[in-house]
């Protein structure tokens, strides 16, 4: 196996097009790439001119990679051209010594990303040192066995990606039978009973241990094992801890419970739920859970379950009826919060198609892990040129213009791109973030004149902030503490009360969406 420095065999090189102002073109940030595989969630269009001095022009030939934050392992194969921010680099591999798509493939394996996590530069931001990426040296197995490699590892990807597409299909069916079946559970268009889960039963908060305690073994159940479930009966995944001794016994956890988080650092964790069935496993919580144990048979655990995973449900909790935006939960909000309770037979119905539909994903679930643990073990040997290719037939040249790897998601949404303009606001909210607050302002007023049609998103507001607080100050490390986000909160509520900013109903999304007024200002 050869191995070859990346600036020999993939040096930086931008493309030499340069497309009119006014030809219309993919602007691409990061945030538009989903991590680990490459796949766009979007693409945002708009003139060339609207890009920044901090871009570049790539195409087809490139291979785009991420120096910020390497662990975000965030490397595209572009199919067609466009503008991208500085924080991509732009390979061009050497066609002939170099395969496209074999380079990405070793770009997002676990090896080089492990090692690229460690040269880095910045504590808050850490980048790429480009000296010592440029210096790696990458296994350069012959070009045809390049091309086979690729392929493989593009259809065992390509598997894993339909496995993924499958589980979040059966939890959209999920939610839908839920709509459908009990109505939305804000609005309570089936007139429901109201009642509230302090009637139904009772909570406990999770237990706290100090680390040096020992003697007694105990399953344990923390916040990252909630992940994105609504039950968990497969306690032989959990770890243990070790206590001075047993806890009490309202401490472990009985079939049915429903645990929910009440405090973490990453706010969408909160307010999760999960019914538990730990069968004769004894078995204990955090500390930062909560645990609820129904008294009442006519409620049951995995319809209140699928209640919290509704989105407009959480608004409700976390708003608390008073627009609060609370950080955490607690049994007091919990337990005063009104829910609909639907007729038994009704919650009886769901569940059993619950059970079915868990059935089904399980069985994908299993096929999804081991696909993972296949693409490992494949690109592990690939790279070390340990794996047989003698059986592997070598793909037919793809038609010209196409990527044997699929670098997008199917139907990608359009939306306008960002464009936050220079001002003397930037320096001193660099040095002083005490001074954030009117640039942010100042930002969200341009963006808001730039929406057109679009509708506001916030998510898309901070990303842009970032990047380009980034790519303008590349040297400053800038992270937002949660105060930060209040001159966001605070200027909305402001554009809605000046009439900037008006609320409209998005039927294909079933929400409430915010969108610019051309005739109304904050100025």
């Amino acid at each position: 196996m050869r191995f070859r420095k990346l600036s020999e065999i993939a040096p930086s090189g931008a493309s030499p097009a340069k497309p009119a102002p006014d030809e219309t073109v993919w602007h691409l940030t990061l945030d538009q790439i989903e991590s680990g595989s490459g796949k766009i969630w979007r693409r945002s269009y708009g003139p060339a001119s609207d890009a920044g001095t901090s871009t570049f022009v790539f195409d087809t030939g490139n291979v785009l990679y991420s120096k910020l934050r390497p662990y975000l392992n965030k490397v595209i194969c572009p199919d067609s051209s466009g503008i991208a921010t500085t924080e991509l680099v732009p390979l061009r591999p050497i066609p002939g010594e170099l395969n496209r798509e074999f380079l990405c493939f070793y770009l997002r394996s676990p090896e080089f990303v492990s090692w690229a996590s460690a040269q880095v530069d910045g504590a808050k931001m850490p980048r790429m040192k480009m000296k010592s990426f440029w210096a790696h040296e990458m296994p350069l197995p012959p070009i045809d066995d390049q091309i086979r490699i690729a392929h493989l590892l593009g259809r065992v990807e390509g598997l894993i990606a339909q496995r993924k597409q499958h589980l979040q299909q059966l939890d959209d069916l999920l939610k839908s039978v839920f709509l459908e079946m009990f109505g939305d559970p804000v609005r309570n268009e089936k007139s429901w009973k109201i009642g509230s889960l302090g009637s139904y039963g009772s909570f406990k908060n999770g237990l706290n241990f100090g680390k040096g305690e020992s003697g007694v073994t105990v399953r344990y159940l923390g916040v990252g094992d909630f992940k994105s479930k609504a039950a968990l009966d497969d306690f032989d995944s959990l770890g243990f801890i070790e206590l001075n001794e047993l806890p009490a016994s309202d401490y472990f956890l009985h079939d049915g419970d429903l645990l929910f988080v009440r405090s973490n650092g990453n706010r969408e964790l909160v307010g999760r739920c999960m019914a538990v069935y730990p069968g004769k496993e004894r078995a204990t919580y955090s500390g930062f859970c909560i645990r609820y144990r129904i008294t009442d048979a006519s409620l049951l655990a995995i319809y209140v379950a699928h209640l919290f995973r509704s989105a407009a449900f959480r608004r409700v909790l976390f708003q608390g009826g008073q627009g609060a935006n609370i950080q955490n939960i607690n049994q007091q909000i919990l337990s005063g919060l009104p829910i609909p309770i639907p007729d038994e037979g009704l919650q009886n119905q769901f569940a059993a198609i619950v059970e079915k539909v868990e059935a089904l994903k399980s069985g994908y679930q299993q096929s999804l892990t081991d696909l993972e643990s296949l693409y490992g073990a494949l690109s592990q040997q690939a790279f070390k040129g340990e794996l047989d290719l003698s059986r592997v037939v070598l793909p037919a040249a793809p038609i010209e213009g196409e990527s044997p790897v699929a670098s997008s998601m199917p139907a990608p949404i359009t939306t306008p791109v960002i464009e936050l303009p220079e001002t003397d606001l930037l320096q001193p909210a660099l040095q002083d973030p005490a001074k954030l607050a009117p640039l942010l302002c100042f930002w969200l007023e341009a963006y808001r004149t730039q929406l057109g049609r679009a509708a506001f998103s916030l998510e898309r507001f901070i990303a842009a902030a970032l990047a380009r607080l980034g790519e303008l100050h590349p040297d400053n490390d800038f992270e937002w503490a949660a105060s930060d986000y209040e001159p966001i909160k605070t200027w909305a509520f402001e554009a809605l009360a000046a009439g900037a900013l008006t609320q409209a109903f998005d039927d294909d999304g079933n929400r409430i969406e915010l969108k610019a007024s051309a005739e109304q200002s904050l100025a």
